[in-house]
């Protein structure tokens, strides 16, 4: 259980027992004609004696909520929960987007939604003052990286303590990887991934085929093909966010082309950004910009310009992610189908040191603690869990389902789902600390300081190393060459 009854609160210990069984079958705990806990196994869930379980279980019988039958038990009355299921209103917060229309769809039947959209820009900070005031949502859609943040900061609910059975045996059995473990905090789920996303290279197809070049798998390929393009009359060939103004996308670029190249920012040990191959990457960056490959003004790009500079056909190629799919499809007026026709998306160009395929990221569902119907919103988050509404969602969106039985669903056996998902198997995620938004914010001022000159690669990677080491409390590790 993961309330507990207090008896020295002013409320007598029955009343504690009787509201949180109503909110229990309320929430879906209990549903209609479900067999209650004995009162011999609801003096031991609750570590209380039998007088005040059998006065709660007496009064709720005589209320109608529950039916009590001789030598059977005690049984949710189905009559009264349709009574009373208007009103269990759940509290939904998403960004802006398709997930408002996605939450509906999944919603269960008799359940009412109270659903606020605010801009993804804004929705932590959305968040952290609600939960601040008091007034949490009972279900969030969150960045993937504000999980280990919110958690440890107590804002939400452990899974496990709402359906351990369904988390185990079906969610986690099913997921697809890296996202097992990516969730959990303290060694509870804490969170139920929703989609997933992955980092790498956008290119025009025509543009690539005019020169005669396949699209770059490597940070060689992507110098010659830059050269190509040049050559051809393309006055940019590259473009991407590469400063604070871009934000988290800068920080998603970058990690992407950092763990192409082997390199981590954390690990269990300790801070491993200052390696010979995070200077690598840095200097390979650094040479673009002289090279006039990458403009130096990418310090000071809004996290979606890039995708948009493609879209225009200002630039042919673009280090972004999968999710920019839909900014594609808003800036050409082309449907999804239609986008890949004319661009085509690749894992992050590999460095020399070889690494992961490709960095992934997404967005999830949490409950939160102040949620005033837990094991309700639990039901909801099911429902948008399950193969189909994944499906769906997929298939609206361009975003990759991480079940494995709805990956294969989605999956049509070519195209942009089918292609995406399978840079899956080999990704990491971003770094899983609750310092997380500051450990980002370093690396932006990182790169920044590389591209325009300020700083020495190796210079800004050692003071990156240092600060984030102060942030998390980590040691910096030594780096081997």
């Amino acid at each position: 259980m993961g309330r507990v009854i207090d008896p020295s609160q002013p409320l007598p210990v029955y009343v504690q027992l009787k509201t949180m069984l109503i909110e229990e079958i309320l929430g879906g705990r209990y549903g209609p004609g479900d067999r209650l806990p004995t009162e011999h196994e609801l003096c031991a869930l609750y570590g209380i004696s039998r007088t005040p379980v059998h006065r709660a279980l007496a009064e709720l019988a005589e209320e109608g909520a529950i039916l009590r039958q001789r030598r059977l038990g005690t049984f949710v009355n189905p009559h009264w929960v349709r009574l009373n299921d208007s009103q269990a209103e759940l509290l939904v917060t998403v960004p802006d987007g398709p997930w408002e229309a996605l939450v509906r769809a999944a919603c269960p039947d008799g359940v009412t939604l109270n659903v606020t959209t605010v801009e993804l820009a804004d929705l932590h900070q959305v968040l952290t003052h609600a939960v601040a005031e008091g007034r949490a949502p009972d279900v969030a859609l969150l960045d993937s990286v504000w999980v280990p943040e919110f958690a440890a900061s107590g804002f939400l609910y452990p899974l496990d303590e709402l359906d351990p059975g369904w988390l185990r045996t079906e969610y986690v059995a099913d997921l697809v990887d890296p996202f097992v473990e990516a969730n959990r905090y303290g060694g509870h789920p804490v969170a139920l991934q929703a989609e997933a996303d992955v980092a790498g290279l956008w290119y025009r197809r025509t543009l690539l085929a005019e020169v005669g070049l396949e699209p770059p798998r490597t940070w060689g390929d992507l110098t010659v093909a830059a050269a190509a393009l040049t050559q051809a009359g393309v006055r940019q060939p590259l473009a991407f966010p590469a400063g604070s103004r871009g934000g988290e996308a800068t920080t998603y670029c970058l990690l992407g082309l950092l763990a192409a190249n082997g390199v981590t920012v954390l690990d269990e040990h300790g801070v491993t950004i200052d390696s010979p191959g995070a200077v690598e990457c840095l200097i390979f960056l650094r040479d673009l910009v002289d090279g006039g490959v990458l403009p130096a003004d990418a310090v000071s790009y809004e996290y979606d310009r890039a995708a948009r500079m493609l879209a225009r056909g200002q630039v042919a190629l673009t280090i972004g992610g999968s999710y920019e799919l839909r900014t594609l499809a808003a800036e050409t007026g082309l449907g999804v189908d239609e986008v890949w026709e004319q661009f085509g998306f690749v894992p992050p160009p590999q460095g020399p040191r070889g690494g992961a395929t490709t960095l992934a990221g997404g967005m999830v569902h949490g409950i939160f603690r102040q949620a005033q119907h837990p094991h309700l919103a639990m039901r909801l988050l099911q429902r948008l869990a399950a193969p189909e509404a994944m499906v769906r969602m997929a298939r609206e969106t361009g975003q990759l389902a991480v079940r494995r039985t709805a990956a294969a669903l989605a999956d049509d056996g070519s195209g942009f789902l089918h292609d995406t998902a399978a840079m899956l198997g080999g990704a990491v995620v971003r770094p899983p600390t609750p310092t997380y938004p500051r450990v980002s914010n370093q690396l932006q001022a990182m790169l920044e300081a590389v591209l325009v000159g300020r700083t020495d690669p190796a210079d800004a990677a050692r003071r990156a190393a240092d600060l984030i080491s102060a942030i998390t409390g980590l040691q910096v590790q030594v780096a081997v060459p």
